[in-house]
């Protein structure tokens, strides 16, 4: 899993954005083909203090509804999760991220682990 959004940001750079209320977070997304259904996250994104992590979360949820539906009875099931999920601006993982990089010297070695 990979970490969008911090491309060529400094370690101490991104510390002062989560300080100022930046967040990490991941979106889920549903998609059914035929009798199967399935649940899955998104990368996770780097959400600075003033954006929208619902905007950022709407092409996950747009999938969701376009390709979730369809399996019974998992699909409206798993696609009502992820919507509340993205609706609520994604599952914030923050905390585990910024244990992370109390460990790892760089941004890119956070994004490879993740």
């Amino acid at each position: 899993m990979k970490v969008q959004g911090i491309e060529g940001m400094s370690p101490d750079r991104l510390q002062f954005e989560i300080q100022r209320g930046g967040k990490f977070v991941f979106y889920q997304y549903a998609i059914s083909v035929l009798v199967m259904s399935f649940r899955r996250s998104s990368d996770v994104y780097f959400i600075p203090a003033g954006e929208s992590a619902i905007t950022k979360g709407l092409p996950w949820s747009l999938i969701s509804l376009v390709a979730g539906w369809w399996g019974i009875p998992w699909g409206p099931i798993f696609t009502i999760q992820s919507l509340v999920t993205n609706f609520k601006g994604g599952k914030d993982v923050t905390a585990e991220l910024s244990a992370r990089m109390t460990q790892s010297p760089s941004p890119a070695a956070i994004a490879a682990k993740a």
